[in-house]
């Protein structure tokens, strides 16, 4: 397993996770092969930090490839701050349930 550790900031009046184009590309995130799932933290002011798991890292490098288009279009006319990749690696540890 695989994982996506990333930033990204929005206007703090408006919970992202509420809009129709966050949802919109959720979606689209999920119907890619090999997601394995997200967890998303708000951390307050507009900030959120996400995780998302992917099966290989060939399913984690197409999704990024495949999805960039739909974040374009999609979220970052939301974003107040571009969106900021903190790492990708192999998961050693998953004891979510």
């Amino acid at each position: 397993m695989y994982a996506v550790f990333r930033e990204t900031t929005y206007r703090p009046d408006t919970p992202i996770v509420e809009t129709h184009q966050f949802r919109e590309f959720q979606d689209a995130h999920a119907m890619r092969h090999g997601y394995e799932g997200t967890v998303v933290a708000d951390i307050g002011g507009g900030r959120y930090l996400t995780v998302t798991l992917w099966e290989t890292a060939k399913d984690m490098d197409d999704a990024r490839e495949a999805l960039g288009p739909v974040v374009q279009r999609l979220l970052d006319p939301l974003m107040v701050a571009a969106s900021r990749l903190l790492g990708t690696g192999r998961v050693v540890l998953n004891d979510i349930r």
